[in-house]
């Protein structure tokens, strides 16, 4: 059974840093499209950072420059480094994967199998 953890969110102030990791289990990280989403209140869900399977990076213009995906196969972790966070950033913080490319490809949230539960990000300015 394939699950993913979300850890990190908290709450700074804006400029400051946090990083997000993404724990999964029950299959291999290196095969999959890899992202982190958010969602804020009364917002839609929107792609911040993908993971291509083939290890090419994609990035939301917002955080272009301010965020990095990265990940760890050995360990089956996910990251996401968040630097210079503006309140704009708040949001909940999901990670997903999925064996299609589309959704890294192309910042979308289609054919993303699986999900976590999310850790919460709150900037403050």
């Amino acid at each position: 059974q394939v699950q993913l953890v979300e850890s990190g969110g908290g709450s700074v102030q804006a400029g400051g840093s946090l990083r997000l990791s993404c724990v999964g289990s029950g299959y291999t990280y290196s095969r999959y499209c890899m992202g982190w989403f958010r969602q804020a209140p009364g917002k839609e869900r929107e792609a911040v950072a993908t993971l291509i399977s083939d290890g090419r990076t994609n990035y939301a213009d917002s955080v272009k420059g301010r965020y990095t995906i990265s990940q760890d196969n050995a360990k089956n972790i996910l990251y996401l480094q968040m630097n210079s966070l503006k309140p704009e950033d708040s949001a909940m913080y999901y990670c997903a994967a999925g064996d299609n490319d589309y959704a890294c490809l192309f910042l979308s949230d289609r054919y993303l199998e699986f999900w976590g539960q999310g850790t919460l990000v709150t900037v403050s300015s």
